[in-house]
């Protein structure tokens, strides 16, 4: 039964994870870039949805994991959590303690944390590579390669946690089938909050110089991690009530950390007003309604 399951998982997440990025790759390549303040609000209002699921849902679920005889300690939940927030954030510490010393203008008069999706995906490490290497000259095949991976990588760890949240959803309510619960659910809000991530990944390979279609199928291709997410979620979840209470608490805790740390800053950077904090605050709203109703 459950091979059968992930076979769907996996298909609905790509998707989400693929399709969506692949679609804000095809808006950048061939339309005029979104304006900065509906992209922002696109950011804010996905992690305001996606800290309500979060907060109501998956927490909750992980406290009273199906199949336990009693409710899970807090503090292990608040473990799980912090352990999820603390290896996604060590992770984008060190690429970027690898990474933001080759690009000019993260400097001591720059704030680390990136005020701009590209940095935070490292896409401009990438077209950067692409138009000069080290010597002023073209870079070589070797430092591109270099600057594709490190590009993956940080992308990998934007949206594996994502594939987790959707993999853990539908671990903790089997009984659901793959077109009910929050797993579905959540599979529609990533794959919505991927497009504009995906116009960010591609609108620097595009200025770098590379042909649209490379630059919509790498696009595309950087939704992939998710998929490996979704099935490490699922797989995880459905071991035991254990490992569904940690699988669920450790996604929660990965998605706290690309909301709190990546999304909401983002948006409030784009358009510097009230409007970011308002979608996001329509978000955790939409996100009880979805659990509720």
């Amino acid at each position: 039964m459950h091979m059968g399951v992930i076979g769907w998982i996996v298909v609905i997440t790509a998707i989400a994870g693929v399709g969506g990025t692949g679609l804000g790759g095809i808006i950048a390549a061939f339309f005029r870039r979104d304006s900065s303040r509906a992209v922002s609000l696109l950011l804010a209002f996905a992690g305001g949805i996606m800290c309500g699921v979060v907060s109501f849902d998956m927490i909750p679920g992980a406290m009273h994991p199906d199949g336990a005889s009693e409710p899970v300690s807090v503090f292990f939940v608040m473990f799980g959590v912090m352990l999820g927030y603390a290896v996604i954030w060590l992770l984008n510490y060190w690429i970027d303690s690898k990474t933001n010393h080759e690009i000019e203008h993260i400097d001591e008069n720059h704030p680390k944390t990136a005020d701009d999706l590209d940095e935070l995906i490292h896409s401009d490490h990438y077209a950067r590579h692409e138009q000069v290497s080290e010597d002023g000259g073209p870079a070589s095949a070797y430092q591109l390669f270099i600057a594709g991976v490190v590009m993956a990588c940080a992308i990998a760890l934007h949206n594996m946690p994502e594939g987790m949240v959707i993999g853990a959803s539908y671990a903790s309510d089997t009984a659901a089938g793959i077109a009910g619960g929050m797993g579905v659910v959540m599979a529609v809000v990533i794959g919505l909050h991927n497009i504009p991530e995906g116009m960010a990944v591609a609108v620097p390979l595009i200025t770098g110089g590379m042909k649209r279609g490379k630059a919509i199928l790498i696009t595309a291709l950087s939704g992939a991690p998710t998929i490996i997410g979704a099935v490490i979620g699922f797989a995880l979840g459905t071991l035991s009530p254990f490992w569904l209470s940690l699988s669920l608490s450790f996604a929660s805790g990965a998605m706290l950390y690309v909301v709190f740390g990546e999304l909401l800053p983002e948006a409030i950077l784009m358009w510097r007003s009230k409007m970011p904090a308002l979608a996001s605050v329509i978000g955790i709203l939409i996100g009880l309604m979805i659990i509720y109703i």
